[in-house]
C-alpha cells in the first residue's frame, strides 16, 4: 500500500496537496512561491515579524513559524549571489525579536538563538552597538534563567554576536570575564560538559578577535583570555574529549597573539608557550611516544626530547570510536570551514626503528623492520589495501582531519609568536625548532620533521611559513656562522654549530623540494629556500651549498603551476644577490646549458608536472636521460679562461621567458586563433625581469656579453601596454647604466681589457635614447614609470654622455628640466635628482648657463610642499655647490656666475637648514660650499652681510643641536669648508668666536666619534695664525683638542672603538698644526699646558706621532732637518727653545 503525505504549498497552512508516494509518481515540482528569491523571502518574513507585538494573539505560534521559515532558508551568497541585505535591517529584526521572545519559553529561546547564529553567520553581519548590547543582555539573562540543556545553543549565539565586537562590549566584559564571570565558569577545566567548555572558549576567541582598523580589547581581558587558552592546552585531554577543544583553544590563542606586539613576562612564560605549541605541532602522530618538556629553555645547545615508556592507547585504532550523539556544528566562529582536501592515508610520522628524521619511536615498536631508503617521505608510501572497514575508516578519516587541524592551528600560533616577539629573544629557542646537524641516533623533532613527514600538505605549508618567518631578518644572527677554519676536536664553537644548522636546512629543504607534489606546498618550500639563501653567510661557509640547489631547482622554472615558476625564479634571484659576486655562483653561471643541466632535478617525481611545455632552446629533463642522478662538473677558472666567453644560461633563460611568444592555440584545449601572445603569464615575466636586474647588478662582467640583447629586452618592455612590464624594463635599464658606471670608477678592480668598450657604451645609450625611453619619460598617465625613466636617464656614464650627439644631450637636459614642473611629487623628485647627477658631469659643470638653469630649478624645488622633493633638491644643491668648488681654480667661472643667484642659493640653503633632517643634512653641506666659494668682493657687499651671519649661525646651531649624527657631521664639515675661504674675516667677525666654540664643545663631548673627527679636522683648517683670534681663543682650541685626545678611548658604545685610531690621528694632526702656527706670545700658555702631569700624556702622544710619522725618513732629533717632522720641530724650537727641549728631552717621556 502506497504511503501518503501532505505537502504545504505557498506557505499557507490552509492549502494542502495530497500526493501518493509510488515508483510511478510524477516528479514533484515546487510551487513558484517556494523557490522565491532569498532576499524577497527575508523581506517578507521580516515584515511579518516586525508587525508582531507582545500582546498579539497566537504570538508563540507565529514566532515559532517565522523562526522556522528564517532558519530553513539558505542565505549564503555562494548559493544565491544576488542576495543583497542591509546590515541595519538584520539588526532591527534581531532587536525586535529579542523583545518578543519570553525567556520563560525555552523552546522559543533556543530557536531565537539559532536564528541569531543562522542570520549573522550566513549573512556575515557584524551587529551595531545598540543591537550588541540588547542581544548580549538578553543572552546573559537567558543563561541564568533557562535550563542547562539550552546553554550550548545560547552560548553559540553569544559567540556569534561577539564576533569582532570585543572592544564595543566593554560594559559586558566584567560580567563575562571578571571574577566569577560566566565565560570563566563555563571554560573552567572542572566544567563537566565539554561542549559548553568548547563554546565558551569560542566566545572568548571572538572577543579577542581583532578587526583591521578597529581598537583591540583591553590588555587585562586579553591577558586573562590568553591564560585560559594556554591552561586549556596544557591540561591533560579528557578521555571523552575530541580534538575540537584543542582547535578552539588554539584559535583563541592565535587571536590573542595576532595584531598586537605581545609582551611576555619574565621567567618561563615564553618557554612554556613554545613547549605547548611544539607538543601540539605533532598532535595525533602515530608511533610517537615522547616525554614532552613542559618548558623550553633558551640555550645555545639544542634541547632534545627523550623517548619515554610507551603507554597503552586508550582508543586502539582497531576499535570503533564513539561518535557524538548530537549533531552540533564543528565550529562556532563565523563561516563554515570546508572539509580539507586531504585524502592521504595516515602512516607513522616517525619510521619505526630510527630512520630518516622525525623523532624517537616507542620502545615497543622496535620489531618493525626499517623503511626502505627513498626520496619519497612517509606520507607518499601508501598501501592499496584498506586497513579499516568502511565505518572504521570513516571514523579514522574524521580523527585524522581533526588532528591535522590541531597541528595546523598550533603552527599558526607559532607563526604569530615568531612575528610578534623580538627576534633576538627567539634566537635562543632555534635549537628546539631547527636541527643543527644529522645525528646517528633518533633525530630531534623539529619543523623540518613536519616539512618532510607530515601527511597533510596544509600542515607542511604552515611549517614552512613558520620557518620562513624565523629565517626572515636573521642575517645578523646567521652571519656568525663559519666553517671555513680547521675544526677543533676538543671544542665546538658556536659559529661552527650555526654553520651546521645552515647546512642541515639546505639538506632538508632540498629533500622537501624533490619530494613535494602539492603545488601550494612546493611554492612554500621554494620561498623558504629563498629566505634561507638571502640570510645565510656563504662567504664564511665552505662552497658547495648552492650548487645542488641550483641544479635541482632548474626544472621548476617549467612547472605547470604559475606560482611555482615564479617562486623558482625568486629563488634564483636570491642566489645571484647573495653576497654578490660569489665565486660559486660565478662558476654556476658560466656553466653551459647542457652540462648536467637536469641534474638530480631530472629524476624528481614531478617530471610529468614540470614538463608541461617545452620550448626551443630549453632543455627538458626528459631529454637528458643520461644525466639522471649526475651532478654537473664545475669548470675551474683556469679552464674557463681558455673557453669561449658566453652569456650565462640563467640570463638567456630569463630573456626567453620575457620575450618569447607562442601561438595561442598551443595551450588551448579548444581551437585557438593561432595569434602570437606572450609565452608566459605576467607574474613569470616580471620575476624574470627582476632576476635579470639582479644578475646585472651583481655579475655585470658576465652579463655585459649580452649588452645588446638586454637593451633590446628593455626596449621591448617599454613598447608594451602593461605598465608593470614597462616599469621593470626601465629598472633593468637603470641597472645596466649603474653597472657601466661602477665598472669605470677609478677604484674599480676590473682590468681595462675586460671592461665594456666605450664605443659600445655610446652605441648602447644612443639606441636607448632614440627608442621608446623618450615615450616613457613623457607618459603622464603613469607617474611611476616616469620616475623610473628619470632614474634610468641619470645612470648614463658621464664620459659616454659627452660623446653622445648634441641633440641627444639637449633632449636629455630639456626633458629633465621640463619634468621638474610635473604635478606629481615622485616625478618631480626624480627629475631634480637626475639634474643633481648631471651637474657633476665634466661636460656640463663648466657651462654657466646650465648651472644657472639647474640652480633656479633646484631652488624652486626647495620650496615644494613635498618633503621627498625638498630632500632630493637639497641633495642636488649640495652637488651643485660641489661643482662650484671644483670650478674655483683655473677658470673664469667665479666671475661669470651671477651674484644675485649666489645670494638666492645662500638664503635658500639657510632656510632649508631648518627643515627636516633629510633636507638639513645636505643643506648645511651646500652652505659650507657656498661660504667657501664667495669672493672678497661679494663678502664685503652690504647685501651679503646679513645672509652670511645667518648662514654661520645656522651651522653653529646645527653643530650643537640634537639632530642626527649625519646632520651634525655635515655641519662640522661645512664649517671646516667655510674656514678654507681666505676672504672670510675669521679674526674679526663677531660670529667666528661662536663657530670655534661650537667645534671645541663637540670635539670633547659628542658621543659619536665620526662627529668628533670632523670637528677636529675643521679646527685644523685655518692656514693663518690670525684666523684663530687672540691668545685666549687659541689656547682654548688647544685645550679642547688635548682634552679630546686624553678621552679618545672613553665611550659607552662599543661600535665607536673602531674609530679610535682615526680620531687620535686627526687630533694629533690638529695639535701639530696649532704648534706650527703658534707665535711667540702663545709660548707661555702652551708651555703651561704641556707642563706638569696633565702635559705628560700629551707630550708622549706628540712625540710618538712625530717618530711614527717620520717612518722611513728617519727619527726626529736635533740637528736633523731632512724630514717634514724635523722641520716642524725646528720651527717650534725657533719660536721657543724651552718648549722644544721640553718636548724632545723630557725624561718622563719614553
Amino acid at each position: 500500500m502506497a504511503a501518503r503525505f501532505v505537502v504545504p504549498v505557498g506557505g499557507d497552512a490552509a492549502e494542502f496537496l495530497h500526493t501518493t508516494l509510488s515508483p510511478n509518481a510524477v516528479p514533484f515540482t515546487p510551487h513558484a512561491s517556494d523557490s522565491m528569491d532569498p532576499g524577497v523571502h527575508f523581506a517578507r518574513c521580516s515584515s511579518k515579524l516586525r508587525s508582531l507585538r507582545g500582546d498579539s494573539v497566537n504570538l508563540k505560534e507565529e514566532l515559532n513559524l517565522l523562526f522556522d521559515q528564517f532558519i530553513s532558508e539558505n542565505y549564503y551568497q555562494t548559493i544565491s549571489p544576488s542576495i543583497n541585505f542591509r546590515p541595519e535591517d538584520v539588526c532591527i529584526l534581531l532587536r525586535h525579536a529579542c523583545a518578543l521572545v519570553p525567556q520563560s519559553n525555552e523552546h522559543l529561546v533556543i530557536k531565537f538563538c539559532q536564528l541569531v547564529h543562522h542570520l549573522l553567520n550566513q549573512l556575515k553581519v557584524i551587529v551595531d552597538e545598540p543591537t550588541l548590547h540588547a542581544l548580549v543582555s538578553y543572552i546573559v539573562r537567558a543563561l541564568s534563567v533557562c535550563s542547562k540543556w539550552t546553554h550550548a545553543e545560547v552560548l553559540l549565539a553569544l559567540s556569534t554576536v561577539l564576533y569582532g565586537n570585543g572592544p564595543q562590549c566593554q560594559k559586558h566584559l566584567h560580567g563575562l570575564l571578571g571574577e566569577q564571570g560566566l565565560l570563566l565558569l563555563y571554560s573552567a577545566p572542572s566544567q563537566p560538559d565539554l561542549e559548553l567548555r568548547r563554546v565558551a572558549l569560542s566566545c572568548m576567541t571572538n572577543i579577542c578577535l581583532g578587526i583591521p582598523g578597529q581598537l583591540s580589547v583591553e590588555d587585562k581581558y586579553r591577558n586573562q583570555c590568553y591564560g585560559i587558552f594556554l591552561k586549556a592546552l596544557q591540561a591533560p585531554k579528557p578521555h571523552s574529549c575530541d580534538e575540537l577543544l584543542y582547535s578552539g583553544a588554539l584559535k583563541g590563542l592565535h587571536c590573542c597573539l595576532s595584531g598586537v606586539k605581545w609582551r611576555f613576562g619574565g621567567g618561563e612564560e615564553v618557554g612554556a608557550l613554545l613547549a605547548t605549541l611544539k607538543r601540539l605541532m605533532f598532535q595525533g602522530t602515530p608511533g610517537l611516544s615522547v616525554e614532552w618538556p613542559s618548558v623550553l629553555y633558551a640555550a645555545p645547545l639544542p634541547q632534545y626530547e627523550g623517548p619515554s615508556t610507551p603507554k597503552p592507547s586508550l582508543d586502539p585504532p582497531n576499535k570503533k570510536k564513539k561518535t557524538r550523539g548530537k549533531g552540533k556544528k564543528a565550529e562556532v566562529n563565523r563561516g563554515d570551514e570546508g572539509a580539507e582536501e586531504e585524502r592521504e592515508t595516515m602512516v607513522p610520522l616517525l619510521p619505526k626503528g630510527g630512520g630518516g628524521g622525525g623523532g624517537a619511536a616507542g620502545g615497543g615498536e622496535s620489531s618493525t623492520k626499517p623503511p626502505t631508503a627513498s626520496l619519497y617521505p612517509a606520507w607518499k608510501r601508501t598501501s592499496s589495501d584498506s586497513e579499516f572497514s568502511d565505518l572504521e575508516g570513516s571514523a579514522q578519516c574524521k580523527l585524522r582531519l581533526y588532528h591535522g587541524r590541531v597541528r595546523q592551528s598550533a603552527l599558526h600560533c607559532l607563526l604569530a609568536v615568531v612575528r610578534g616577539v623580538d627576534k633576538r629573544m627567539l634566537y635562543g629557542y632555534w635549537s628546539s625548532f631547527i636541527p643543527d646537524a644529522p645525528m646517528a641516533g633518533p633525530p630531534p623533532l623539529t619543523l623540518l620533521s613536519i616539512v618532510l613527514k607530515d601527511p597533510s600538505p596544509k600542515v607542511r605549508a604552515c611549517a614552512l611559513q613558520v620557518l620562513s618567518a624565523m629565517l626572515d631578518g636573521s642575517r645578523q644572527f646567521l652571519g656568525v656562522a663559519e666553517d671555513t677554519a680547521t675544526p677543533r676536536p676538543s671544542f665546538t664553537p658556536f659559529s661552527l654549530s650555526l654553520a651546521a644548522t645552515v647546512r642541515e636546512l639546505h639538506r632538508c629543504l632540498t629533500l622537501a623540494l624533490l619530494a613535494e607534489t602539492s603545488a601550494q606546498t612546493l611554492t612554500q618550500v621554494i620561498k623558504c629556500l629563498a629566505y634561507l639563501v638571502s640570510n645565510a653567510p656563504y662567504q664564511r661557509l665552505r662552497p658547495g651549498l648552492l650548487s645542488p640547489l641550483w641544479r635541482h631547482l632548474r626544472p621548476y622554472v617549467r612547472h605547470r603551476d604559475v606560482n611555482v615558476r615564479v617562486s623558482a625564479l625568486t629563488l634564483y634571484g636570491a642566489m645571484v644577490t647573495a653576497q654578490a659576486p660569489l665565486p660559486e655562483v660565478q662558476l654556476l653561471l658560466r656553466q653551459p646549458e647542457g652540462s648536467g643541466g637536469g641534474g638530480s632535478g631530472a629524476g624528481t617525481p614531478q617530471d610529468a608536472a614540470l614538463s608541461w611545455r617545452h620550448r626551443d632552446g630549453l632543455s627538458s629533463p626528459s631529454k637528458t636521460p643520461g644525466s639522471h642522478g649526475r651532478s654537473p662538473r664545475l669548470r675551474t677558472p683556469a679552464e674557463q679562461e681558455g673557453a669561449e666567453p658566453g652569456s650565462p644560461w640563467l640570463l638567456e633563460l630569463c630573456i626567453q621567458l620575457v620575450t618569447e611568444t607562442r601561438d595561442e592555440q598551443s595551450d588551448s584545449e579548444a581551437g585557438g586563433t593561432g595569434a602570437a601572445v606572450a609565452s608566459e603569464p605576467s607574474p613569470v615575466r616580471l620575476e624574470a625581469l627582476q632576476v635579470l636586474a639582479h644578475l646585472v647588478r651583481g655579475y655585470f662582467c658576465l652579463a655585459q656579453v649580452c649588452m645588446s640583447e638586454l637593451g633590446q629586452v628593455s626596449a621591448r618592455c617599454l613598447q608594451e601596454s602593461d605598465p608593470s612590464v614597462q616599469l621593470h624594463g626601465t629598472k633593468l635599464l637603470d641597472e645596466l647604466g649603474t653597472g657601466i658606471i661602477q665598472q669605470n670608477r677609478p677604484e674599480s678592480t676590473v682590468p681595462l681589457p675586460a671592461r665594456l668598450p666605450m664605443s659600445q657604451v655610446v652605441e648602447f645609450w644612443t639606441e636607448v635614447l632614440r627608442g621608446p625611453l623618450n615615450g616613457a619619460l613623457q607618459s603622464e598617465h603613469h607617474p611611476t614609470l616616469q620616475t623610473s625613466a628619470c632614474d634610468a636617464l641619470s645612470s648614463i656614464l658621464p664620459l659616454a654622455f659627452t660623446q653622445l650627439e648634441d641633440k641627444i644631450q639637449m633632449m636629455c637636459i630639456t626633458v629633465l628640466l621640463g619634468l621638474t614642473y610635473s604635478e606629481n611629487s615622485l616625478v618631480k623628485a626624480a627629475a631634480v635628482r637626475a639634474l643633481g647627477v648631471y651637474i657633476l658631469f665634466p661636460s656640463l659643470r663648466e657651462d654657466v648657463m646650465f648651472v644657472a638653469d639647474t640652480a633656479n630649478t633646484i631652488l624652486m624645488a626647495l620650496e615644494d610642499k613635498s618633503p621627498n622633493v625638498r630632500a632630493k633638491a637639497a641633495w642636488s644643491l649640495g652637488n651643485l655647490t660641489d661643482t662650484l668648488i671644483v670650478n674655483i681654480v683655473g677658470t673664469d667661472f667665479q666671475e661669470e656666475l651671477s651674484d644675485m643667484l649666489l645670494l638666492k642659493m645662500l638664503q635658500s640653503a639657510t632656510r632649508a637648514s631648518a627643515d627636516k633632517d633629510r633636507v638639513k643634512c645636505n643643506s648645511v653641506r651646500a652652505l659650507g660650499n657656498l661660504l667657501h666659494f664667495l669672493r672678497y668682493g661679494q663678502l664685503t657687499r652690504s647685501v651679503f652681510q646679513r645672509p652670511l651671519e645667518e648662514a654661520v649661525r645656522v651651522l653653529v646651531q646645527t653643530v650643537q643641536s640634537e639632530a642626527t649624527m649625519k646632520v651634525r657631521w655635515n655641519a662640522c664639515y661645512a664649517l671646516g669648508n667655510a674656514f678654507r675661504n681666505p676672504a672670510l674675516p675669521l679674526d674679526s667677525a663677531p660670529w667666528s668666536s661662536d663657530a670655534f666654540s661650537s667645534l671645541c664643545s663637540v670635539v670633547t663631548s659628542c658621543k659619536n666619534f665620526k662627529v668628533r673627527i670632523k670637528s677636529a679636522a675643521a679646527l685644523s683648517v685655518p692656514a693663518r695664525r690670525g684666523c684663530y683670534g687672540d691668545v685666549e681663543r687659541f689656547i682654548r682650541v688647544w685645550h679642547s683638542l688635548a682634552t679630546a685626545l686624553e678621552n679618545s678611548e672613553e665611550t659607552h658604545d662599543f661600535l665607536e672603538y673602531r674609530y679610535c685610531a682615526s680620531l687620535r690621528e686627526t687630533l694629533l694632526q690638529a695639535l701639530m698644526h696649532l704648534l706650527s702656527l703658534s707665535q711667540w706670545e702663545d709660548m707661555p700658555a702652551l708651555g703651561a699646558a704641556l707642563a706638569g702631569d696633565e702635559g705628560v700624556a700629551i707630550r708622549g702622544h706628540l712625540l710618538r706621532y712625530l717618530r711614527g710619522e717620520g717612518g722611513d725618513r728617519g727619527t726626529a732629533g736635533e740637528g736633523e732637518s731632512g724630514t717634514e717632522n724635523d722641520w716642524i720641530v725646528h720651527k717650534v724650537s725657533a719660536r721657543g727653545q724651552r718648549l722644544h727641549q721640553e718636548l724632545m728631552h723630557d725624561p718622563d717621556v719614553d
